[in-house]
Parts: C-alpha cells; structure tokens; sequence
C-alpha cells in the first residue's frame, strides 16, 4: 500500500552527499507484508499474493530513514536523478525530463504540463526508471505495447541506453506514431489486441526483453520500478507551490500516474516536507471507466466494455489495483466524462496557450464537470501530452487561404471564422 504517515523527522541528520539509490526491496500491494529482493523486477505481479483472478502489482520500498535531509532543498534541475535518493537506480542515462512548468489558469487552479518532456509527455518519467531497471538487470532490450505516448518514450530511452526496442501500437494510432517510434530505431509491430500479450511474454521469455508495460491478463500490472517516475511530479507541485495542494485531478488509464503522485505526496508528507496529502481525483473517459467501476462496487479490478472516444490514450477495459489504493488512500474520487467535456476543456487550456491531446485534459474536465472545487488551497491539474498526439491533429487538413487583401482581411476580422482576432479596422486602416 502507499508509504504510511509517521512523525516528521525530528532534527537534520548528516548523510554523505553521494548517497543514491535508497530502494531496498519490492512488495506487494495485496499485502505489503509479502517482500520479495529488489532484483529482478516481478514483471507479472507478485508470485505469493496474486491470484487467479486478480494479478497484484508491487511497489518499491526505501530506507526513509536514510534520505539526505537537505533532499528538497536543493536548486531544481532537469533529470530524475535529482531525486535519485527516492528512485530505483537510475541505470540507464537520461534525456533531462521532468521539472516541467506549473503554469496558473486562475482562481486556484493550477496546471502541471508534462507536453514539456523530451517525448512530449509524462511517460518520459516512468520509462527513466523502467529501462533503467532493464538495463541493471540485464535485459537485451525493451518491449512494450502502447497507443502512442508510452511507445514513444520507451523507444526514445531504450535507444539513449543502446537497447533494442520493440513497440506493439494501435492499427487505429495517429500516423505520426510510427514515424516518431521508428526515428529511435524501434521495431513497430501491429497485431490484434488479443495476441499482444502472449506474444510479448514470448519475447521476454525467448528473447531476453524486459516489458515496460503490463503482460499480465488478471489485471493490469505493469513495471514495478516504472509508477516510481511519477512520484517526482508530486516532489516538484509541492515544491513549485511551497505546499502540497488540496487536490491533484488526473487524466486515467491503468493508474499508474495517479499511483505515483500520490505516493510522491505521501512520501512528503513522510519525511516531513509537507504538513498535508492532497486529494487525487481519477479521471476517465465515458466510453471505459474501469477504474471507476472498480472503486463503486468496492472490488480491486473491474472490467468494463471499452465504447468510441477521442480520448483513445486512457481508454481501458480493465484498472490496476494501484488506482484503487491511490483513491482510498487519499480520499480522493474516480470519475468519468464525456468526449464532449474533454473537448471543452481542451480549448480552454489552447486559449491559455497549452496545446494538449483530448486525454491529456481529461484531469481539467473532471475538475470542470464534477466541482464544486475545493476552496482551502490550489488545485492541480496535470495536462499529460501534446496536442502532437492526437489522431485528429494528423488528419485535420484545412482549405488553402487566397492571397488576396479582402481574404485575409477577413479572416482577421470576422468573429465567424473561427480565427478572428477582434482587430479594430477603424484603428488600424483598411
């Protein structure tokens, strides 16, 4: 389960500035009891507490007691290894992700933009972690199945480490995909969905790959040492903001990201740094909304029928129990909304100048749709990804403009067109 809450620490202790990696073991998030050796990572849940039904992923304990007491008082910078103290080792060399911009929309709410990762979004922070756990351990390359965000930075960190990198995507992904993942070398495969899992155990199994997402079918598991990326999102809020917000709302998939920030937050709260957790709220689109399911009906995994939606990146037919911990424990909510809502908030992040894909705004439509919002302090909302993502970006095409004064002219001015800018043609000639 996430860290528990003791006392903060009662006084500065000296620890020798080179300490790194302080990751002792993992455990299982059925019954943190159950410990297992930090290496190898368990790829496919832990061996002692799943079951056949439910497949129960782990999570990465620390000596806590060991954490340089000057951790969070040190200057910003790009690189996970800020935080290497917090992290599994960081094996793998880095491309300076993270410390991404907290930007203010107004009236106490806040927005987290990860589009500013090298691979344009948050997945950068969980494939720092994860290849590097490949790496350490050996692995002969990485294999992952994903619609677009995952892949891409997989193969982009699989390649800085000199691994081979196979990415099973979306016959339905935007174009660009393939491009993007093939520019780092990777080896794009497409195959029913049906056939993805079992032929990636056959890679890991025959091949030497490590996954840096889930193989498992009782639910989704994933990369023990990969959620561990996103507590750094939490590090960083708490710090840009001087306190840990009231509440974090998150686009939702498998809930590995809203898992990671709320442990981050925990953690914090933990080693004294903030006097508060905040509560995080999961986001998912309509058409899905496995999490959501699973936390009204009180069980650890749902599985629901996945319908139409733009918001192709979050859209999951089964949860991961880490989302149902994650909600619990911070007192925080699973909600759903609709393509329209996402929609709606997308363009109100573009008008403040934040271009983001459809399920990147998922956390602000949910904070939008599902309010009152929280008075006692900010709000954060985490936009994930770049506009760049979005199928429609790439098969939107738009009628050339004519070249002549009278067309352009009225593109500037007419509030109909979609485009105007409000210019004063009294003002500024005609």
């Amino acid at each position: 389960m996430l860290p528990s809450s003791p006392s903060p620490w009662p006084s500065p202790r000296k620890v020798p500035a080179h300490v790194t990696s302080l990751a002792t073991a993992q455990r299982s998030l059925a019954d943190p009891s159950v410990r297992h050796p930090l290496w190898p990572p368990l790829t496919r849940g832990c061996p002692v507490t799943s079951t056949d039904e439910v497949a129960y992923p782990l999570d990465i304990d620390y000596a806590y007691d060991e954490v340089p007491a000057d951790l969070f008082g040190r200057p910003a910078a790009h690189g996970l290894e800020r935080w290497a103290p917090l992290l599994p080792p960081l094996a793998a060399p880095g491309l300076g992700e993270g410390n991404t911009p907290l930007i203010e929309l107004g009236d106490g709410v806040w927005i987290k933009d990860e589009s500013r990762n090298p691979t344009w979004s948050h997945k950068d922070r969980l494939n720092r972690v994860a290849v590097s756990a490949a790496v350490a351990s050996g692995a002969r390359g990485i294999v992952v199945s994903s619609s677009g965000n995952h892949g891409a930075a997989a193969a982009a960190y699989a390649a800085r480490a000199g691994l081979p990198c196979a990415v099973f995507t979306s016959p339905d992904a935007p174009p660009a995909v393939a491009s993007h993942l093939r520019a780092y070398g990777a080896t794009v495969l497409t195959a029913p969905v049906e056939a993805v899992r079992p032929l990636m155990r056959r890679i890991v199994d025959e091949l030497g790959f490590q996954s840096v997402s889930s193989v498992t079918d009782g639910a989704h598991t994933g990369h023990p040492f990969g959620p561990e990326g996103y507590k750094t999102l939490a590090y960083e809020i708490a710090l840009d903001l001087g306190r840990a917000p009231v509440a974090v709302h998150l686009p939702t998939g498998y809930g590995e990201l809203l898992f990671g920030v709320a442990k981050g937050f925990q953690e914090l709260l933990r080693l004294g740094v903030t006097d508060s957790v905040p509560r995080v709220y999961a986001t998912e689109p309509a058409a899905a909304g496995a999490l959501t399911e699973a936390v009204r009906t009180g069980r650890p995994v749902a599985r629901v029928p996945v319908g139409p939606t733009t918001a192709y990146a979050i859209d999951c037919e089964i949860n991961s129990y880490r989302g149902v911990l994650a909600v619990r424990a911070s007192g925080g909510a699973a909600r759903t909304v609709s393509d329209k809502q996402m929609a709606s908030a997308r363009a109100e992040l573009a008008s403040q100048g934040i271009w983001c894909e459809t399920s990147a705004a998922a956390g602000l439509a949910g904070l939008r749709a599902h309010g009152p919002r929280e008075t006692d302090g900010p709000v954060v909302c985490v936009a994930t990804s770049s506009g760049y993502k979005d199928v429609d970006t790439a098969r939107r095409t738009y009628a050339p403009t004519s070249p002549d004064w009278t067309s352009v002219k009225a593109a500037l001015t007419d509030s109909d067109s979609g485009v105007g800018t409000g210019i004063d043609t009294k003002q500024h000639g005609s």
